[in-house]
């Protein structure tokens, strides 16, 4: 746990560093009762260490990592590869998802995309990239 707590708690910055959210997220659960905050003397606002011990104990979320941007990641297996020309369509089942990307054929190719191959499907604003998982 970051830094040594006061008996009001963890400044805001650090606890939403040690929940894994950002600070802006704490305020908004804050304003909608979903976490407890306290105020200090000088009015800015603090979590109680028994908040976020309750708050870290959440699944942890997924991390973007180095190489790819996109936090709304879906790990699947690919389920179909329908190639059509230069496009091709890669279906990928991510848990109760069926996720469609249209991809080119070079990226089919280059990624060996196959039916039963486990990919993730990385969404960021309105495009669908797949990423290949591990074998």
């Amino acid at each position: 746990m970051p830094g040594p707590p006061t008996s009001t708690g963890l400044p805001l910055g650090e606890a939403a560093k040690a929940i894994g959210v950002s600070q802006d997220t704490l305020r908004r659960w804050d304003a909608a009762g979903k976490v407890e905050t306290i105020r200090d003397a000088a009015n800015r606002r603090r979590v109680p260490v028994t908040e976020v011990e309750r708050l870290s104990d959440r699944p942890s979320r997924h991390r973007a990592g180095d190489s790819l941007s996109a936090r709304n990641r879906f790990p699947g297996v690919i389920t179909s590869v329908e190639v059509d020309g230069v496009m091709a369509l890669v279906e990928i089942e991510a848990g109760p998802h069926r996720i469609t990307a249209a991809v080119t054929r070079d990226s089919v190719e280059e990624l060996g995309l196959a039916a039963g191959v486990a990919a993730t499907a990385a969404v960021k604003a309105t495009s669908v990239m797949v990423e290949r998982g591990p074998e």
